[in-house]
């Protein structure tokens, strides 16, 4: 992994560009599960949230299904700021694919690192210094997980924080991490048990 470390959320369109990602750059990857995002409003509802929070980097395909996703972004997401990151338009295919795209070009998990960095760079994308995560042990300490009334209490936490009542302690970790800072997080359960 690259040194470069990306405070917005970047939202690209499947699981393999994720992997491609994550191995160039330190920062939350979303993915939008290519059209199934036109029908996912809780994930909508999520990247509407985070865009708020920490702001968001489109990085999709150069193709047209791509350009279709990032629109659809655009206009979903409303007054957002949305930063737009490009790859490069070559013509190939993907190693783990037996034919080339429908347009024979390249996506982002056919990108090699140098090329994805250099595209959030271009973006404007916002490095950043990340503060150690929330984990399952504070989870533990706090009486949200592994406890007869975790339940309880992390609905009580989820419904203070804009989440779902009945969010399990693994979606809740994972939501928490994307929306708060570490001493964010304890600010609110001390803030809460008071």
């Amino acid at each position: 992994m690259s040194g470069l470390c990306v405070k917005e959320i970047i939202v690209v369109e499947g699981k393999y560009d994720k992997i491609r990602v994550s191995s160039a750059v330190d920062a939350v990857i979303i993915t939008t599960d290519g059209f199934r995002l036109y029908r996912n409003k809780e994930k909508l509802d999520l990247l509407r949230r985070l865009a708020g929070e920490r702001g968001i980097i489109i990085l999709t395909d150069s193709d047209g299904a791509g350009f279709k996703i990032r629109n659809y972004l655009r206009s979903a997401l409303g007054d957002v700021e949305i930063k737009n990151a490009y790859i490069p338009a070559i013509m190939g295919r993907e190693k783990r694919k037996s034919g080339s795209a429908g347009e024979g070009l390249l996506g982002v998990e056919g990108m090699d690192n140098e090329t994805i960095i250099k595209a959030l760079q271009m973006a404007k994308a916002t490095p950043f210094e990340r503060s150690s995560p929330i984990t399952k042990a504070d989870f533990f300490e706090y009486g949200l997980a592994g406890g007869s009334e975790s339940a309880k209490k992390r609905r009580t936490l989820a419904i203070r924080m804009g989440l779902p009542p009945r969010i399990s302690a693994n979606a809740m970790l994972e939501a928490v991490n994307l929306l708060y800072t570490r001493d964010e997080f304890i600010k609110i359960i001390n803030s809460s048990v008071e």
